[in-house]
């Protein structure tokens, strides 16, 4: 089983350039970030010393979001925000740059909360347009954009599997092939969607999946979600990419499940 660490989340009692050396020393080998930066195009001095956190530790990167935007303060992204597409448009070619580099290949466009000053249709049509350019900016190092429905946040439109696969049917419909969906499964158990059934529509279409426990979105084991199934049920489908773990735990004990 290749699990990666997602070390926005995880491992948050170190600095967040040591936490890469930390999921190495923990057994892993892979690991997944947020946006790490404050702005969508970062001093090269900060690009640098990320990177080679990620080299020096010997561990392969996964996953990188898009800026989202002040996520903490309940940004949840920029791809539909009218306010805010240029500086989308702006991180484009660093995120493809960063993941050229490092031979990172997923790519998650957090889809950004309803805004009061646009409509929802002028939002969707930019949120479409964005994710059109997107997935042209990694697809020149064999990217693919990931569309992911979130919990805990009012104003996000993309709650289900159902909400994402729409989007992304547009974006195919323009031409681009590379966006598909990032299923995590606490935020699809937590939103209501029927786990099981959305596995057995969609297993082979997903581009990563993601998991934590509910309700509180701990490590495996901590509540009663089935996650074991789910993940041997979507491998059964044909989904053979890594399981991002992004669930909140101390460092002391965020791996005591795992037996590996």
């Amino acid at each position: 089983m290749a699990y990666t660490v997602n070390c926005s989340i995880l491992l948050t009692e170190l600095p967040l350039l040591e936490r890469p050396a930390a999921a190495k020393a923990a057994g892993f080998d892979h690991v997944e970030f947020w946006w790490p930066f404050a702005d969508s195009v970062p001093a090269d001095t900060e690009i640098t010393a990320f990177e080679r956190a990620i080299t020096d530790a010997g561990v392969q990167l996964t996953g990188l979001n898009f800026n989202a935007g002040n996520m903490p303060g309940g940004d949840r992204g920029l791809v539909s925000w009218p306010a805010r597409s240029a500086e989308f448009r702006d991180n484009l070619d660093v995120v493809a740059g960063i993941g050229g580099r490092l031979g990172c290949t997923g790519f998650n466009a957090l889809y950004g909360n309803r805004t009061p000053d646009s409509t929802p249709e002028e939002q969707d049509a930019l949120g479409v347009a964005n994710l059109v350019l997107a997935a042209a900016a990694v697809a020149r190092i064999g990217g693919t954009v990931l569309l992911e429905p979130v919990s805990g946040a009012e104003h996000y439109p993309v709650k289900t599997a159902r909400d994402a696969v729409e989007i992304i049917g547009k974006v195919h419909a323009e031409g681009a092939l590379n966006v598909k969906l990032l299923a995590d499964f606490y935020h699809l158990s937590v939103n209501g969607d029927d786990v099981a059934a959305v596995i057995a529509a969609h297993a082979p279409e997903f581009g990563h999946i993601q998991i934590a426990d509910a309700p509180g979105r701990g490590a495996p084991g901590t509540g009663n979600l089935p996650l074991g199934e789910w993940i041997t049920a979507s491998r059964n489908l044909g989904y053979d990419g890594p399981i991002g773990l992004e669930y909140k735990a101390d460092a002391n004990t965020a791996f005591g499940w795992l037996i590996r």
